[in-house]
């Protein structure tokens, strides 16, 4: 059965259906449908385990979000499809965020995200420790014999310095996936999609992802600290936030390593690890002085 056929056998939809290809998913194949009465996304993918993506985890988050008034409703769900509202906006790139208008509503967005779903969340949930993720990452490449196989004990070295730096959190439930394709904007008001990686932990991975994704300047960070804590940041935060952004962009990084050789998605990973990979030795050379 074909994603198509999955997508015309749902049966939510009023009247004939039309169903486009929706460009920009590197995890999961999209489509936008349209029936008799409205406009719909569906997402197609199943669980992921390379990527520790469960989807009933992102279909409880999915649910949570909308509630909490940071994303669009769940129309439908069924295993291995999604169906959401769509959202008639723009999506948003890297270089959107070089207005601070836009930076200052995605840390609001962000601070909803954090304080309101789990007021909502039902259910299991997960956590999302980036460290765990980074040495799971490094043992699925080394199994593999990944080309990127020589890079790891470095790296893997490394991240274990971030994790010391980052010292004690906070829990809050963030979205951990802050590129700037997740953020829609519809005019009036920024929207946050896809919970692929939606879990419990610390509210540095999305600052810091967001700073690392969107090449953020350091007075944009300084802005963003002090917007979502509300204080000027102290030299404890800026070094815990530091480790947390290279821990992100380093995430990242082996999350495309991964992507190379377990997705069949037309998408030019290599060249995105490339990319990720000089945004994470950058984010490192900023740390200094490791316990």
């Amino acid at each position: 059965m074909t994603p198509l056929d999955r997508i015309h056998a749902l049966p939510i939809w009023q009247g004939p259906i039309t169903a486009s290809p929706l460009d920009g998913g590197i995890t999961n194949i999209n489509f936008v449908v349209t029936d008799g009465t409205r406009r719909a996304v569906v997402r197609i993918g199943d669980d992921i385990a390379v990527h520790q993506i469960l989807r009933f985890n992102e279909l409880a988050a999915s649910k949570a979000a909308h509630l909490a008034g940071v994303s669009p409703e769940v129309l439908h769900a069924e295993p291995g499809i999604l169906v959401i509202d769509f959202i008639d906006g723009k999506t948003l790139s890297a270089q959107d965020f070089a207005d601070d208008s836009i930076l200052d509503q995605a840390v609001t967005l962000i601070a909803l995200t954090h304080r309101e779903i789990p007021r909502y969340l039902r259910g299991a949930a997960l956590t999302f420790w980036v460290f765990h993720v980074i040495r799971d990452y490094a043992g699925t490449l080394t199994a593999g014999a990944s080309r990127y196989q020589p890079l790891l004990p470095e790296l893997l070295a490394q991240a274990a310095a971030l994790e010391r730096a980052v010292g004690p959190i906070d829990m809050v439930f963030g979205h951990n996936d802050l590129l700037p394709a997740n953020f829609l904007h519809d005019g009036t008001r920024l929207w946050l999609i896809d919970w692929d990686y939606g879990g419990f932990g610390s509210p540095l991975f999305d600052l810091g992802g967001l700073a690392a994704n969107n090449s953020l300047t350091p007075a944009q960070e300084t802005r963003m600290l002090t917007q979502y804590f509300d204080r000027e940041p102290t030299e404890t935060l800026w070094r815990s936030y530091r480790a947390m952004k290279a821990a992100a962009a380093l995430r990242e990084t082996l999350w495309s390593m991964v992507s190379e050789t377990h997705s069949d998605l037309a998408f030019d990973y290599a060249a995105y690890t490339t990319t990720n990979l000089a945004t994470y030795r950058a984010a490192f050379a900023e740390m200094k002085d490791f316990a």
